[in-house]
């Protein structure tokens, strides 16, 4: 009798295992069934959030960000390819530059090349032909087409795209850390019909100073070491370039989510940035290695440096700025107005 009491133990024993392993075969198939549809709803457990997300959401360090990164991962995959597609003029630039309607051809490197090929057409002597060797030579040159100065002309329309998407991926991601229930295409135009004059006019903004800020830093890096001026506003825009870069977090994050003056979110943002630096200094150093990690990959492996800003290095970005800016949001505008 124990010898059967045994078995039949083992035959529960193998049916409990079984049962197990059917279990975990339906979780596998349940989740590579959320893969494949990248703009369905996420669900927090039970009412509201579950208890992973809140303690997310109490605490928000390093370690939970990784934990909601691992959670969300094919929310902010999804969100990555609404960045890029949302700011499609940026591909009429990529094909204007790609030279595919340019026209190619070449030019001589040296101002006397003509009376030398004139020279050469009559007379073939030994220093002719040195001196052509020399100064004949010619570079190619890629010629601008009616159709890339077109093409570079639409890619205007970033001035409209960028701040409307970055809007609404702001108010999706920022719902991702919340624990909040997602539909990611409703909720992408349900911020952006809220919040649309604001998105398109901090927009341009935006462009704007990026660019103003991008020139200052090119040009007076060129001009370093002409003078101790040069030196100075160099550093001093890379000080102002920084500031921004915590400064814009903030503000996309207050337009979907408190009803302010574009004043008063500019002003709010410049506080905000100060007073959550030990934060906004976490998430700069992420996107830098994150940077840093796709600037070597494209070296080291091109096709997949070019692929992974397709895939998730701009929405990985964004919510770094998220993670590290919506707390501060929190404690110092919304819990004080309430």
């Amino acid at each position: 009798m124990p010898h059967l009491d045994n078995n039949d133990n083992e035959r529960h024993s193998l049916d409990e295992l079984e049962a197990a392993e059917q279990e975990e075969l339906a979780k596998e198939r349940k989740a590579k069934a959320k893969i494949f549809n990248p703009f369905a709803r996420t669900y927090s457990d039970g009412d509201g959030v579950s208890k992973e997300e809140k303690q997310i959401w109490e605490n928000p360090n390093l370690m939970n960000f990784f934990k909601l990164l691992g959670r969300k991962l094919n929310q902010i995959l999804s969100v990555n390819l609404m960045m890029v597609f949302g700011n499609f003029p940026i591909f009429f630039a990529l094909f204007a530059m790609s030279g595919y309607a340019s026209i190619h051809s070449t030019a001589p490197n040296y101002a006397v090349f003509p009376p030398l090929y004139g020279a050469m057409r009559f007379d073939h002597s030994p220093a002719i032909s040195s001196l052509f060797s020399i100064f004949g030579r010619q570079s190619e040159i890629t010629v601008l087409t009616t159709t890339d100065y077109v093409f570079f002309a639409l890619t205007g329309l970033i001035l409209f795209t960028f701040g409307v998407t970055r809007v609404g991926t702001t108010y999706i991601l920022r719902n991702l850390f919340r624990g909040e229930g997602v539909f990611l295409w409703h909720d992408f135009w349900h911020a952006i019909k809220r919040n649309l004059r604001q998105a398109i006019v901090y927009g341009i903004i935006d462009v704007v100073i990026i660019a103003l800020l991008a020139y200052d830093i090119f040009f007076f890096h060129l001009n370093y070491s002409l003078s101790m001026v040069m030196s100075t506003m160099f550093f001093m825009s890379l000080f102002l370039a920084l500031l921004y870069f915590f400064m814009r977090t903030y503000i996309y994050l207050m337009i979907v989510t408190v009803d302010l003056s574009l004043y008063k979110l500019f002003k709010n943002a410049l506080a905000l940035s100060i007073v959550g630096i030990k934060r906004n200094l976490m998430a700069f150093f992420g996107v830098l290695l994150v940077a840093g990690v796709e600037y070597l990959l494209l070296y080291v492996y091109f096709p997949l440096g070019v692929i992974l800003p397709f895939v998730i290095l701009f929405s990985l970005c964004a919510m770094m700025g998220i993670y590290a800016a919506y707390p501060v949001i929190l404690k110092h505008v919304i819990r004080e107005e309430q």
